[in-house]
């Protein structure tokens, strides 16, 4: 199905919210829809799980991935290459941000608030139930006010990304949408999309959610968890 989404979309979170998971699997299921996708990582905080991880994957598949080059990919200091600012200005279809962890990791998209101006654009928080400082809805957001301050930009809409990973079931993810309503409610902004493992998506009772289901398939593991293969399967709506 089709969400209604602005050309550019930022994909923002505390950290362990599963963002960086959330952007990979996003930008393979539009590509899917016959999208152009470019994929942007700004991750400038966390040195492990990075979009850039996955760069082969999603460029076998079509994707655009804008990173630094080689010889900056570990570097501590925010360098934005000019394709940033370019696909965030004249987007070919669809721009993906995957952003920092917390307000820290947001502080890079002050630096792109000029071009984010001018542009049209929706910055969706991701949110999961089962990390520290999210666990309740002011813990979230409290953290949302901190993210919007570093990066001088609002929330457009929320994202439920709650798991336990290998552990979740299917009461992990009708709670953690209910708490991801909790939290688009008192933010006053929408529920935009939920996440399911594709392994547990079968038994999962889609009449219980009123929102679109991005079926996830896990690609940021330890090295000694298998990574799964990632699908092109569409939204599936209740």
């Amino acid at each position: 199905m089709n969400i209604n989404l602005k050309p550019v979309v930022l994909f923002i979170g505390n950290y362990g919210s599963g963002k960086t998971e959330v952007s990979v699997n996003f930008a393979v299921n539009r590509i899917s829809t016959g999208s152009v996708v470019q994929i942007a990582d700004l991750d400038l905080v966390n040195p492990y799980f990075r979009s850039r991880e996955v760069r082969e994957l999603m460029e076998e598949k079509g994707i655009e991935v804008i990173i630094p080059e080689s010889g900056y990919l570990n570097a501590d200091l925010p360098i934005l290459v000019p394709e940033v600012q370019g696909s965030i200005a004249q987007p070919k279809g669809i721009t993906i941000l995957d952003v920092g962890g917390d307000n820290v990791g947001a502080t890079v998209l002050g630096s792109l608030k000029s071009v984010l101006e001018n542009s049209s654009f929706d910055m969706l928080q991701v949110v999961n139930a089962m990390r520290p400082f999210t666990e309740t809805v002011e813990g979230c957001t409290n953290i949302t006010k901190e993210i919007e301050q570093a990066a001088r930009a609002k929330v457009t809409g929320i994202v439920g990304n709650t798991h336990l990973m290998e552990h979740t079931t299917t009461e992990t993810i009708y709670e953690g949408y209910e708490y991801s309503v909790e939290v688009a409610e008192k933010l006053k902004v929408p529920l935009v999309f939920i996440t399911c493992e594709t392994r547990i998506l079968p038994e999962l009772d889609t009449s219980r959610i009123k929102c679109p289901v991005l079926p996830l398939t896990r690609q940021l593991l330890p090295p000694w968890q298998r990574k799964q293969k990632l699908g092109s399967q569409n939204f599936l709506l209740s």
